[in-house]
């Protein structure tokens, strides 16, 4: 008896339908595991306790068949281990399309609260949107393409546009494990199954899909599927075409994709008698309209904003800074990077920046993350507390809460609140399933950390951090 057959007699002791068979399959911890064990008690309308023991005795006996896996040592242990924990920890929004059904916005739900947070005060952008209309009426089918450096809005605009048109989405995230090739076509084929009333889908591939789809979009009309972030996306390398997208579209489909500038070498998208335009927005004929569009969304948070206006006029009022000159100082300041607007100027609201002046303030992204650095007290003297923190927070690289921290850091829970207190300006905080959980904010800033020399220095530590990250996972997550 295979370790499936296995779980399907444990399943039907509990008298669960085939279908509820299937979804406990779903759950076991293997590579495509996806769904939290309270969601699936849930699911399933059993208790969890009857979850959690159905899937230790299961994966018992997955380790008696596979002792090579389970018994793997080492470095390669480690990286199987976080591979699992990365994937499947608190990932309990990946299945939304999936679990609940789609309400009349056809946006699908896992996406929703990323959009409109994107979407928050939104500005300018027309000529991108301008262009990507021009090729839809220019060519029959093709993949348009929005490239800039990390901060410049591609994101925003992606969102933009599915928010107006209501268009099919995907958000590849890399710190919430939603960047992979098998959830990107599980979103798509729902999407387009739920827009077209397609049938008899379920093992298509995208190709197959968006034939399918085309057959079915009225005269005059045309299908965008939006996708962001294709640099965040995991994938094997290989030959094949980023998220696996096709070489060849049927007319009417097109694509709206965002990324980040990458050597030629790298490139991932291959095409057949199908067009492709690119839009950097770090070129030079654009430069001027995305400083016109940095100063209007500083002047709409100026004067518009109910949560940041009030704290930036009373630091300007303080250092006798008029609007135009706050305006046009911070706008060159960014270096037309919209991320960076997005938290130096909470910042200054907030009265973190209350000790310098407008002309101290931080001169772009990678200066702003030097900031961010030093204010985090990471070049203090007597700081282990944080340094291990943070090498939790960039090793695991997915949402997890304080309590989950401290037992894998061998502190006090209240000790490690404080600090992620204190980083309240460089850390995401979301509510997964009722747990405050932390996460590093953006993938640059990931970025930017792994590259520190002060965290590299500190091999010996982080090599104790690892293991303390596998000694947790067997504690907590493998039976749990």
């Amino acid at each position: 008896m295979d370790w499936q057959d296995f779980l399907r007699q444990e399943a039907g002791k509990h008298g669960l339908s085939p279908e509820q068979e299937e979804t406990l399959l779903a759950a076991l911890p293997h590579e495509n595991a996806q769904i939290s064990q309270v969601k699936l008690a849930d699911i399933l309308k059993i208790s969890e306790a009857t979850v959690k023991s159905r899937l230790k005795i299961i994966y018992d006996k997955f380790r008696e068949s596979c002792p090579a896996l389970a018994n793997q040592e080492g470095a390669g242990k480690f990286e199987l281990l976080r591979t699992y924990l990365k994937k499947n920890y608190h990932q309990l929004d990946i299945n939304k399309a999936t679990l609940n059904p789609v309400t009349s916005s056809t946006i699908p739900a896992e996406f929703e609260p990323l959009i409109k947070e994107k979407i928050r005060s939104f500005c300018g952008r027309e000529f991108v949107f301008k262009e990507f209309a021009d090729f839809l009426k220019k060519y029959p089918k093709g993949y348009f393409t929005v490239i800039g450096d990390a901060g410049m809005g591609k994101s925003a605009i992606a969102a933009k546009y599915v928010y107006d048109h209501q268009a099919i989405c995907y958000f590849n995230v890399l710190q919430d494990g939603r960047n992979r090739p098998e959830l990107f076509l599980k979103s798509i084929r729902q999407q387009l199954i739920n827009r077209y009333n397609l049938e008899n889908v379920e093992n298509d591939d995208l190709s197959a899909l968006l034939v399918k789809a085309s057959s079915k979009i009225p005269d005059g009309e045309y299908l965008v599927i939006v996708v962001d972030a294709l640099d965040e996306v995991e994938q094997e390398p290989g030959g094949e075409n980023i998220l696996y997208l096709p070489k060849t579209l049927p007319d009417k489909v097109y694509f709206l994709l965002t990324r980040r500038r990458y050597e030629p070498s790298k490139k991932r998208l291959y095409t057949e008698g199908v067009e492709q335009v690119e839009l950097n927005l770090t070129a030079i004929q654009y430069i001027e309209l995305s400083r016109d569009d940095i100063q209007a969304y500083i002047r709409f948070i100026l004067n518009h904003d109910a949560e940041w206006k009030e704290g930036l006029r009373k630091w300007m009022q303080e250092r006798n800074i008029a609007d135009e000159t706050f305006i046009e100082r911070v706008a060159e300041k960014s270096e037309n990077n919209f991320m960076y607007l997005r938290y130096v100027l909470p910042g200054i609201a907030r009265g973190f920046y209350n000790d310098l002046s407008l002309k101290e303030l931080p001169d772009g992204l990678q200066q702003y993350y030097q900031t961010h650095w030093a204010r985090m007290g990471m070049n203090n003297k007597g700081e282990e507390i944080k340094v291990i923190i943070l090498f939790i927070l960039v090793e695991i690289g997915t949402p997890i809460p304080c309590e989950m921290i401290a037992d894998i850091a061998g502190k006090d829970e209240f000790e490690v609140q404080k600090v992620l207190d204190d980083w309240v300006e460089y850390l995401k905080k979301q509510n997964v399933d009722g747990d405050d959980c932390y996460s590093i904010y953006h993938a640059s800033f990931l970025d930017f950390l792994q590259a520190q020399r002060a965290l590299q220095a500190k091999r010996q530590l982080f090599k104790e951090v690892n293991q303390r990250i596998v000694d947790y996972w067997e504690k907590n997550i493998k039976y749990s």
